[in-house]
C-alpha cells in the first residue's frame, strides 16, 4: 500500500564526537568534564563505567545525556550524590543549550574541603560541562529516508528519467530486477515527499512507493 510520508521540517542535526578532558578548578575542588558521542543510553552507560574506573577515588561523577533525534529524544542527568538538581540539572542544561543530541557529559569532582553551597555548585558543573562542549569536536548527523518503488516494466523509463531529474537529493540508488522492477533508493528525508508526489505523478499512480527506514 502507498504511503505519503510525513514532511520533515530539517534533513540534519549536531551533535559531538569524543572530546577531551577539561579541568577547572573551584575553591579547591577540581573538576573534570568530558564529552562523549553516545548514540544511545547503553552507549552513555559505557563512557560513564569507563570514567568510575579511570578516576575510582573521585567525589562524585555527575552526568547527563541526550540521545535519539530531535522528535524522539531521550535525556537524563544524575547528581551521584550531589543536592538535588545542582550538578546533572546543569550538566544537561549546557547540551539542550547548544542544541544538541547524541552526547553524554560527564563531570568528576574531587573535593577539596570547601562547600560551594548549591548555587556554586550549579555554576561549577555548568561551566564545566559547557567547556567540555567547547572543545569536543562537532560532527553533523544527516537525516536519511530509504524507499522502495515497485515499478512495472513499461514504466521504468518513467522512474528512472524521475531519479535522474532528482539525482541531486539522493544518496543511494539500487535496482532488483524480478517480476517487476524494484527500486531502493536513499534520499535526504525532507525530500521524501517531494519524490512521492513526483513518482506518483509520473506513472499515473502505477508505481507503489514504501518508505522502509528513517533516522
Amino acid at each position: 500500500m502507498t504511503q505519503l510520508p510525513p514532511a520533515i521540517p530539517s534533513d540534519e542535526y549536531a551533535s559531538v564526537l569524543d572530546g577531551p578532558e577539561v579541568e577547572t578548578k573551584v575553591k579547591g575542588s577540581r573538576f573534570l568534564g568530558q564529552a562523549f558521542r553516545a548514540d544511545d543510553a547503553e552507549s552513555a552507560g559505557l563512557a560513564i563505567a569507563r570514567v568510575r574506573k579511570q578516576y575510582h577515588d573521585a567525589t562524585h561523577h555527575c552526568s547527563a545525556y541526550r540521545v535519539g533525534t530531535p522528535e524522539s529524544a531521550e535525556e537524563r542527568s544524575d547528581d551521584d550524590g550531589e543536592p538535588s538538581g545542582t550538578a546533572g540539572v546543569p550538566i544537561l542544561g549546557a547540551i539542550r543549550r547548544d542544541d544538541l543530541f547524541g552526547v553524554f557529559i560527564v563531570v568528576t569532582r574531587y573535593y577539596g574541603g570547601t562547600k560551594l553551597g548549591t548555587g556554586g555548585l550549579v555554576r561549577a558543573y555548568g561551566d564545566s560541562a559547557r567547556e567540555a562542549l567547547a572543545v569536543a569536536p562537532r560532527r553533523t548527523v544527516w537525516r536519511e529516508a530509504t524507499f522502495e518503488i515497485d515499478s512495472t516494466y513499461e514504466d521504468v523509463g518513467a522512474v528512472e528519467a524521475i531519479l535522474a531529474r532528482e539525482g541531486r537529493h539522493l544518496r543511494k540508488v539500487e535496482r532488483e530486477f524480478l517480476d517487476r522492477v524494484r527500486f531502493r533508493v536513499t534520499l535526504l528525508r525532507s525530500q521524501g515527499p517531494s519524490l512521492f508526489s513526483i513518482l506518483q505523478e509520473g506513472t499515473a499512480g502505477r508505481a507503489e512507493v514504501r518508505e522502509m527506514t528513517s533516522m
